[in-house]
């Protein structure tokens, strides 16, 4: 049996969507246990089917590392210690990035041999396939130790949950050629060439990243959060153009019908909500972050993508993968 911890506080949207996600997860599947922490009272509509820990403290979107520790009764802080207990084997929260990461990396502790946890996501391409980027936050400033470290990580995450066999891995750069980059690309670049266990295939420019081309894009934290926001913004802005483009006239909005189909096919491709979340990669445990802002289906998914890692024994597969460091 599957055990996950959930932190029902700290999203946009309340508990409400929380507890529609477990109720749709235990009907799709029947190998999972929950503990939900948050407010007895509100999730009572969960009585009799997951164990509810109650906790009225939620961590705020602003906290540090220090208020992380202060503050141990946060049902964000008390769901992370369930799998630090060995009481759960995966944790999801929507709530503050910052507090989650700093909590499960100071409660879970890194794995042998990792010298920093990376923040981790796949995205859509425009082949129909993925593409796993990290970091894309959990750090701000990395070394090229790490950038190859996140190339191993990254290799693990895509060959297990994204079933590529032999994931084609590339750095972040400003170009192509392998003396383009900041002094920490270049270096790494050098360091993950000699890696016979990474299928690297050198750099690659952001505006290649959804191409397909790729499996795993390295990067550091920074530049990583920086690329994930400008998806994210080009994304909703592409999609605001499109609808405001088809509401023009009686003609565009009747080309809307005629097209409609293609559009939500690929609606449906850029669609963040099922994908989940993010993962913190590195630690003892099995991280998972869902979006802020998400409803019952995105959070169904995050808890989809924790349900997974644990399936696939991907903790584990690190440990394997990082021995040597």
């Amino acid at each position: 049996m599957i055990k996950i911890a959930i932190d029902a506080m700290g999203s946009d949207l309340g508990s409400p969507i929380v507890v529609e996600a477990i109720k749709n997860f235990l009907k799709d599947y029947h190998d999972v246990e929950f503990s939900v922490v948050g407010r007895k009272e509100q999730l009572k509509p969960l009585e009799g089917m997951v164990e509810i820990i109650n906790s009225d403290a939620v961590m705020g979107m602003e906290d540090g590392a220090l208020e992380v520790m202060r503050q141990k009764n946060t049902s964000m802080l008390m769901a992370i210690d369930l799998v630090a207990n060995k009481q759960a084997q995966a944790v999801v929260s929507a709530g503050s990035t910052g507090a989650f990461l700093t909590g499960a990396t100071l409660k879970l502790k890194l794995i042998p041999n990792v010298l920093r946890a990376a923040l981790v996501s796949p995205f859509p391409c425009e082949n129909g396939r993925s593409v796993t980027i990290l970091d894309i936050g959990a750090n701000n400033e990395n070394t090229p130790a790490h950038l190859v470290q996140f190339a191993k990580i990254g290799s693990v995450f895509a060959r297990k949950v994204g079933g590529v066999t032999k994931p084609r891995v590339y750095l972040l750069s400003n170009g192509a050629e392998a003396k383009k980059g900041s002094p920490v690309v270049k270096e790494a670049y050098k360091l993950i060439e000699k890696e016979n266990s990474i299928n690297f295939k050198g750099n690659i420019e952001a505006r290649y990243v959804l191409s397909g081309e790729a499996d795993v894009v390295v990067c550091e934290g920074y530049p990583g959060n920086v690329l994930l926001k400008s998806i994210e913004g080009t994304a909703s802005m592409m999609n605001k153009m499109i609808k405001d483009a088809f509401k023009m006239s009686v003609i565009s909005k009747f080309g809307y019908l005629l097209a409609s189909k293609g559009f939500k096919q690929m609606k449906g491709k850029l669609d963040y909500k099922k994908y989940g979340g993010a993962m913190l990669l590195g630690v003892n445990g099995v991280v998972v972050k869902g979006h802020g802002s998400s409803d019952a289906y995105a959070f169904y998914n995050a808890i989809r993508v924790a349900y997974e890692m644990v399936k696939l024994n991907v903790i584990e597969e690190l440990k394997e993968a990082m021995q040597n460091g």
